[in-house]
């Protein structure tokens, strides 16, 4: 079976750095992005599985990510993780079509299963 392809998009390099490692640890294969901008470069060029986005970033928003993603099509599934621990904001992106939304901190075992479960809906 094919690595699933995923693209980690976080502001924070350590947890970005760490997430990475930790995803290609247990077989994905992973690109990341330190924002909104690239991101959407990395997707206008690669088709992703998933796409685990975080929602506050200085430079664009995830939730304008998401609505981008969404409107070209340009990933399959979206896992949104905020620090913020706002019903609104998961509200909202779940309305935009996000699959799942994690707040931060989160375990990583939960992060596992939710793109387990969103990957075969």
């Amino acid at each position: 079976m094919e690595k699933l392809k995923l693209l980690v998009v976080e502001d924070e390099d350590s947890l970005r750095t760490l997430l990475r490692s930790e995803l290609e640890a247990h077989g994905f294969a992973v690109d990341d992005a330190d924002g909104g901008t690239i991101a959407m470069k990395a997707l206008s060029n690669t088709r992703y599985d998933v796409v685990i986005l975080d929602v506050r970033m200085p430079d664009m928003d995830g939730l304008e990510v998401l609505r981008n993603i969404r409107k070209d099509n340009l990933a399959d599934k979206v896992i949104m993780l905020t620090g913020v621990s706002e019903l609104k904001v998961a509200r909202d992106s779940l309305e935009l079509g996000a699959n799942d939304f994690l707040t931060k901190p989160y375990d990583f075992q939960k992060l596992l299963a939710c793109i387990k479960r969103v990957v075969k809906e």
